[in-house]
Order: C-alpha cells, then sequence, then structure tokens
C-alpha cells in the first residue's frame, strides 16, 4: 500500500470517502509508523506504513482505499532517555490521541508499560516486548449522522436545573427500560429516562465522564474496574462500554441518537470533561498513547528532574498547557463534542491545573483566554 503526502491537518484520521489522511504530531520523534490492524484479536499489525512526510510537528500520509472501520495505532521512534524526559519505544503501539472511535480498548500486560517492571532501576530500564496485541487502536469512522431538526436549547443560566448523572448508573437497575438498554447512551434516550427527569423539572444533564477510560490494572487485577471514569486516554472517543455489547464505532451513532433525544425534549447535555491528566499516570505507569508519541511534548515534567512530572493533579502527570499544541489537542476535543456531537457545555474536572501558567494558577491564563474568545465554545455553558 503506497503512502502519499498527504495532508497535515485536521489531525488524527480523516476519511474523505476515497481514503484516509492520517497525521500524528510529535516534535521531538525521529520517525513515526502507522500500524493498520486486520481484527481487534489481531496480535500483531498487518501492516506497518512509515510516515515520512513531516510539517511543522506534523507527521503525515495519505492511503487510497482505507475505510471506516480500519484500526490503527502508531510506532514513535526516538529516545529513550527518561533523565532527559524522553520515553520513545517503537516496540509499543500507540493510540491516536485524536482517535473518535476506540476500536479496541486496552488489555493489560507487562508489555504496555515502557520500562521491565519488577526492574531494580524501574523506569530507568527499557522493555523491548511488543505492545500490539494488547494497546488500545483507533478506528477510522464515518462521520455522518441525520441529525434531522436537532437544534441546543440555549436555556439561559438562570432558568437552568442541573441533574448530574452516571450513564450506566442511571439506568442499569431501571426496570421501565428494556434490560439490553440499561447502562448506556441508548438507555438515557428512552422514554422512561427522560420522562423521570422531566418530571423532576430538571432543564439540563451532567454526564460523568464520557471520554474514553481505562480500567486500570491494578484494578482489573482484583476484579474490580475505574466505575466513575475519571482516567481517561481518548479525548475524542466516546467510552465504548456505554453502548453495551454492541460492536465497536456504534457507539458514536449511539451518543448522538441520546443527545438528540434530550434535545427534542428539551434537555441540554453537558459534559464533565477531564483534560487535566491522563490515564497514564507518574513515571510509572503505562505507555498508552502520549507518553510514547513525545513525552516532553506533552506532560509537564520537573524542571530539576525531568524524569518525574509535575503532579497537580494527584494522578501523576498533568498535561502541557503551556504548549501550544496541547492546548490545541484540549481546544480541537471540546469543539469536535459541541460541533460534531451537539453537545451544550462542559464542567471542568480540576480546571486550576488547565490554568497554571507557571506554578500558580493563573485567572487570566491561555486557557480561560481561548476558552472565551473562542466562537464555538463561548456560545455554550461552561
Amino acid at each position: 500500500m503506497k503512502m502519499r503526502p498527504g495532508s497535515p491537518y485536521p489531525l488524527g484520521a480523516t476519511w474523505d470517502g476515497m481514503g484516509v489522511n492520517f497525521t500524528l504530531c510529535s516534535e521531538n520523534a525521529v520517525s513515526v509508523e502507522l500500524c493498520l490492524f486486520d481484527s481487534a484479536g489481531a496480535t500483531k499489525e498487518s501492516q506497518r506504513i512509515p510516515l515520512t512526510e513531516q510539517t511543522d510537528r506534523v507527521w503525515h500520509g495519505y492511503l487510497l482505499d482505507v475505510l471506516p472501520g480500519q484500526l490503527y495505532g502508531y510506532r514513535v521512534h526516538g529516545p529513550y532517555e527518561p533523565t532527559a524526559g524522553h520515553r520513545f519505544n517503537p516496540k509499543k503501539v500507540l493510540l491516536d490521541p485524536y482517535a473518535k472511535v476506540i476500536g479496541r480498548n486496552v488489555r493489560w500486560g507487562p508489555e504496555m508499560f515502557g520500562y521491565k517492571l519488577g526492574d531494580p532501576a524501574a523506569d530507568l530500564s527499557r522493555d523491548d516486548r511488543d505492545s500490539a496485541a494488547l494497546a488500545p487502536l483507533g478506528a477510522v469512522i464515518d462521520t455522518s449522522f441525520t441529525w434531522g431538526t436537532d437544534a441546543p436549547p440555549r436555556r439561559p443560566w438562570h432558568q437552568t436545573v442541573l441533574y448530574e448523572l452516571h450513564v450506566k448508573g442511571f439506568t442499569k437497575l431501571n426496570v421501565e427500560i428494556p434490560a439490553e438498554l440499561r447502562g448506556t447512551y441508548a438507555g438515557l434516550a428512552t422514554q422512561p429516562a427522560i420522562s423521570y427527569l422531566k418530571g423532576l423539572g430538571i432543564t439540563a444533564v451532567e454526564l460523568m465522564p464520557v471520554h474514553q477510560h481505562a480500567d486500570d490494572m491494578h484494578l482489573t487485577e482484583k476484579g474490580l474496574s475505574n466505575y466513575w471514569g475519571y482516567n481517561t486516554y481518548g479525548f475524542f472517543a466516546p467510552e465504548i462500554s456505554y453502548s453495551g455489547s454492541r460492536p465497536s464505532g456504534t457507539e458514536i451513532q449511539d451518543f448522538k441518537r441520546m443527545v438528540r433525544a434530550f434535545h427534542a425534549a428539551d434537555i441540554e447535555v453537558i459534559l464533565d470533561v477531564v483534560y487535566n491528566h491522563t490515564a497514564e499516570g507518574n513515571e510509572l505507569g503505562p505507555t498508552i498513547s502520549l507518553r510514547g508519541i513525545d513525552n516532553a511534548f506533552y506532560y509537564r515534567l520537573s524542571h530539576d528532574d525531568p524524569r518525574h512530572y509535575m503532579d497537580y493533579t494527584g494522578c501523576g502527570n498533568g498535561l502541557n498547557m503551556r504548549n501550544p499544541a496541547v492546548l490545541r489537542l484540549v481546544m480541537d476535543s471540546l469543539r469536535y463534542w459541541v460541533s460534531d456531537m451537539h453537545v451544550d457545555g462542559f464542567r471542568f474536572d480540576l480546571a486550576s491545573a488547565l490554568a497554571r501558567e507557571l506554578h500558580d494558577v493563573d485567572k487570566l491564563g491561555a486557557f480561560f483566554d481561548i476558552i472565551h474568545q473562542d466562537p464555538v465554545l463561548s456560545q455554550v455553558k461552561l
């Protein structure tokens, strides 16, 4: 399969009806390879294709005849020098941070870590076992959807009554909802769920995190899960478990139908979003996406010892919001959820971490400035 130069924008995997433009932003990478997988059960990629074009830190290429549903990831080459902040490891398949659908969720094993678990040198060691069989994969999507006459309610704040809920928890035990829809986006869109909320006088629902999240390895080993979802690793991808046992990719359609149903009932949809950290944790965490794409570029590292992260969140890491490309990642995600998914606003988890310019919270920080001047986001509830 021959790779054409393609375009550096838009970021992510974009299908145009004839093929897909693939892009990945990394400043310090030496080279990038696109990995195509034939199925979620594949233990290795069927094709590995170099992205040879680079424009303003964005690696890109275009493949003809690639269709929606194609699973993909990346291998990124560069130095593995934790003391300098670099954790590149091409043995690890990495998730596209702009993936709109998670075609395969993360599966845990020592291969998911960039260093050798149990090694006395800890993260200073490098693990060369391949993670292709376990790594989360993105999926190419067809973004088309019939919204019909859907329109945001745009109710003023002084008339807004918020109801915070968990997608799974709100419907899981509701006997009035068909059993196969309980705990899902589709379950929330049913008449019993919406009628209950209307009966309470609710004008807006605030959904606890619906970005794709990780059930940490130490939890799954104990048969537990990260129920509340505040450990995300896919800022564009809706949580796949909230579509029940339906095939991967249907979660976008399910989510859009849910939003459309709420709007038809004059109820706004607000998302609780977590951009202050990712599921990769501290230096002893897994290598899922940003850490392997360009650790020193995407995360805030200690000035005195870049092996370690500036952890203002208590979750092990924090995004480097002083980096324009990281700001763009967050802003692109927010705009996507408004423009493509039709949500009506956001509640920012630990928003103070997003506003740290140096060490202290800055109410006039770049993040807040950009939000308030943005022509899309300035029109929704924040």
